[in-house]
């Protein structure tokens, strides 16, 4: 096994919090309307000015998960946020995250196992017990 210099390992960090951070200032660009289009990992690495195969392996190495793994649990948990707040339409939170009502759907339901509007509605009903 080669030895590795600590700064590499370092740096791979680095390059782990940076996309994280870049993903959480992309997610409230888009939930506050600076900007109607979803990134992709190449979009971050582009930001990042690193390759996007060298940040996806990073990601992957540092966290034993895909980059989408991240971007997806944090839209996810936008997307849970606003349903339990009920200010919106499940079709105005789709369009919001850049997804047809449809296919939001059935995103939030292979994380969930609810709809969206299931989800909603057991919000609300915790609210009042």
């Amino acid at each position: 096994m080669k030895n590795i210099p600590a700064k590499v390992f370092a740096r791979q960090y680095e390059i782990r919090d940076e996309f994280l951070k870049e993903i959480d200032k992309h997610l409230l660009d888009l939930t506050e309307g600076r900007t109607q289009e979803m990134f992709e990992i190449r979009d971050f690495a582009s930001i990042m000015n690193i390759h996007p195969t060298h940040l996806s392996n990073t990601i992957k190495e540092t966290t034993n998960k895909s980059p989408c793994y991240f971007f997806e649990e944090k839209i996810l948990d936008i997307a849970k946020g606003m349903l339990a707040k009920n200010e919106m339409s499940i079709g105005a939170i789709a369009t919001l995250l850049t997804y047809d009502p449809s296919n939001f759907t059935k995103f939030f339901k292979a994380y969930t196992k609810l709809t969206p509007k299931q989800y909603r509605e057991q919000c609300l009903l915790e609210q009042f017990v």
